[in-house]
């Protein structure tokens, strides 16, 4: 029975595959519409709620919305097109821009699908929606902070939705959940230099203007040349790689050599995200685990979906030690691809550049850089098959990574040298007991990253650590009991936990720790006939914990039992002598 790993949820057009039988419905276009989640979850409710916080506000200045799209439908593989005008009563500069989102899903069967949504080319969001059922048209909001991408809100700019969705009968199913969403853009204007944050002068996307690239092989990428700023002082690229068709659970797949036999997609279960300028490798990024709200089974993600499944969060790679190489006013190709991508993944990135504001041309080059081309992870099978062909061991497999690249730019102020030290470090081990009716697959993977920026200006050093952990365990226990019928117990955790850490020669003037975690576990049950009877033991916890030395605190638990909201609690583990307030309603 277990098919997650082999038959994953198609999203993409492209690989989206219909039946012969296949034929279109029609509904009502003019009653649907979003509708707004509470602001606060809702104990006994089953619509998708997360622990993530939203943006914080200002709230010393009033915001100039602007409504890019409202109550726009999306039930077919078109893309919408909006536009975008400025505010004319917040000109800017801003002190902060919010993005936000709300959708809705009307109750029946639907798939999870993908949603991006462009602005001038620049991806501004990316996430997936969830399942709805009969009974239930879930509703969510999202936020995210874009203020680094301001350059791109100064001016018009033509904007794009994607989030393609089937509607009618395929194979003699039914699928009639129709999606809806509003978007817009809040502008909070910046009073005084104290307000006004230092971001990038230039925004660039390297995918096209209304969709990411799709990576089916190693060897594809996302990529762009360009003729950049002959005056950059720092580059970031920011990169989102959501895996799809076949590596939708690239998790859970095995060395080719045994993937038969374990009845799993092949290829081993390791990705990366890899950078590089001019074919020279540049940056490495890891990819996150994320489960959908239909990955495995849809009952463990319904009310908490699982680490920033409805809204994701791009990974920032540090491209400075470059900077004087892309300054110096020839073209230079950037480009993304995903080590051991097979069919494949969706990615979308932004270039982010900083230039100097006193010197219309700056100088500079690579001093040092050892990043290799490629990981070269091995892998270990540790299997016993009987000559019933039953199977039972371990697989696992490892990358390690560690890196340096230093360069250097002659500023208006002087040369400042940028390293950047990484290392990457992954582990994913499997166990197995393929035997008929009894089936087991127990997942344990885990991804570190430490990241050291050091910017050597003069006889100033400043320095930022940054730190990621991605522990995710899945296990998938399939037992035949002694009646003959069926019972599969399964569970999943899925954490996130960040660190952060600035100093200025040798003292730290910021840190920051951020944890969210969400484990999940349900029973599906069978009949000795296989028919599916029900679920038992459907239960979730989800948590989010940041704080930092600003004085920045926010904490929240979710609990919930049968797919419905059983309690939640805001403000653990902030003192509010320190850090502001929480509340708690159980």
């Amino acid at each position: 029975m277990r098919n997650f790993a082999c038959i994953p949820r198609f999203r993409a057009l492209s690989t989206f595959v219909f039946g012969s039988a296949l034929l279109l419905v029609s509904y009502n276009e003019t009653t649907a519409q979003v509708v707004i989640a509470p602001t606060t979850p809702q104990v006994g409710s089953s619509n998708p709620v997360s622990p993530e916080p939203s943006v914080p506000h200002p709230e010393h200045t009033k915001p100039c919305t602007v409504q890019l799209f409202q109550n726009l439908e999306f039930a077919d593989f078109n893309i919408k097109s909006f536009s975008y005008t400025p505010p004319a009563d917040c000109p800017g500069p801003w002190e902060k821009v919010v993005f936000s989102a709300d959708f809705t899903v009307t109750a029946g069967r639907q798939y999870d699908r993908t949603a991006k949504f462009f602005l001038g080319g620049v991806n501004i969001y990316f996430g997936t929606t969830a399942e709805p059922r009969a009974a239930l048209s879930p509703s969510w909001h999202i936020e995210s902070d874009v203020t680094d991408l301001s350059a791109l809100f100064k001016s018009a700019q033509t904007g794009a939705a994607n989030i393609g969705n089937f509607v009618g009968v395929s194979n003699g199913v039914l699928y009639n959940g129709i999606i809806y969403g509003n978007a817009q853009l809040e502008f909070y204007p910046a009073h005084g230099r104290a307000h006004t944050p230092k971001v990038p002068d230039v925004v660039i996307p390297l995918q096209g203007d209304s969709d990411g690239t799709f990576l089916n092989t190693t060897t594809d990428q996302l990529s762009k040349t360009l003729t950049l700023p002959t005056n950059i002082e720092s580059a970031y690229l920011d990169i989102v790689a959501e895996s799809q068709s076949n590596d939708e659970f690239w998790f859970f797949c095995v060395p080719s050599d045994v993937a038969g036999e374990l009845e799993s997609c092949g290829g081993t279960g390791f990705r990366e995200t890899e950078v590089s300028i001019d074919g020279q490798p540049a940056g490495v990024a890891p990819v996150y685990p994320w489960v959908y709200t239909g990955g495995g089974d849809p009952s463990l993600w319904e009310p908490t979906p699982g680490v920033q499944t409805l809204n994701f969060k791009p990974y920032r790679v540090d491209l400075t030690p470059f900077a004087g190489v892309l300054s110096d006013g020839q073209q230079h190709t950037v480009a993304v691809s995903v080590f051991n991508a097979a069919q494949g993944f969706s990615v979308t990135s932004t270039l982010l550049l900083y230039t100097d504001p006193w010197k219309a041309k700056v100088t500079g080059g690579i001093l040092s850089n050892n990043l290799t081309t490629a990981p070269s992870p091995p892998s270990q099978e540790n299997l016993t098959t009987n000559s019933s062909g039953n199977t039972i061991g371990t697989v696992a497999v490892a990358s390690a990574r560690q890196f340096a690249i230093s360069g250097y730019v002659n500023t208006s102020h002087g040369r400042v040298v940028t390293t950047v030290n990484q290392t990457m470090n992954f582990l994913s081990t499997q166990t197995f007991n393929v035997n008929g009716l009894m089936d087991i697959q127990d997942l344990t993977q885990s991804t570190t990253v430490n990241a050291k920026t050091t910017k050597r200006e003069g006889p100033f050093v400043f320095e930022e650590v940054k730190t990621f952990s991605y522990p995710f365990t899945f296990n998938y226990n399939q037992t035949l009991n002694a009646d003959g019928s069926v019972t599969i117990p399964i569970s999943a955790s899925q954490q996130l936990l960040t660190t952060d850490t600035k100093s200025f020669a040798g003292f730290d003037y910021f840190s920051e720790k951020t944890s969210e975690e969400v484990t999940a576990q349900d029973t599906e049950n069978y009949d000795t006939s296989l028919n599916f009877t029900g679920h038992t033991g459907t239960s979730s916890k989800a948590s989010y914990a940041t704080h930092n030395s600003d004085g920045y605190c926010y904490s929240r638990t979710l609990t919930s039992a049968s797919n419905a909201l059983t309690a939640y609690k805001d403000g653990q583990g902030c003192d509010d002598d320190d850090h502001g307030h929480g509340h708690g309603r159980e």
